[in-house]
């Protein structure tokens, strides 16, 4: 790849934001932001999916694919037992969503 100025931006961004995601607070506190975005996501995904009636055994059967897929992603055996950020976040978001719509299900059911 040619050393553009866009290029050169673009790493000099991406090695800055790696460096500031080491600090171990910083990258707890992206952490907490992904679950509570999947908390926040769990709602809007019921409402949505629950104005047509037609497709909420769809969006059910869809969320509990895409859960176990990221769970397979995550939780494989991993010889160096180091995950990277993104998938900690993905991890958090699907533990987010899965808390808020058992919340939901909870408060229907009472």
């Amino acid at each position: 790849m040619q050393n553009t100025r866009l290029n050169r931006l673009v790493d000099v961004t991406g090695d800055r934001l790696s460096g500031w995601l080491r600090n171990p607070w910083r990258r707890s506190s992206v952490i907490i932001i992904s679950l509570l975005f999947g908390n926040y996501l769990g709602p809007t995904i019921s409402l949505v999916a629950g104005q047509r009636g037609q497709l909420d055994v769809v969006i059910a059967a869809l969320l509990v694919a895409l859960a176990e897929l990221i769970s397979a992603v995550v939780y494989r055996r991993n010889p160096e037992n180091a995950r990277s950020l993104a998938l900690d976040c993905l991890n958090a978001i699907k533990i987010g969503l899965i808390y808020s719509l058992f919340v939901d299900a909870f408060k229907l059911g009472s």
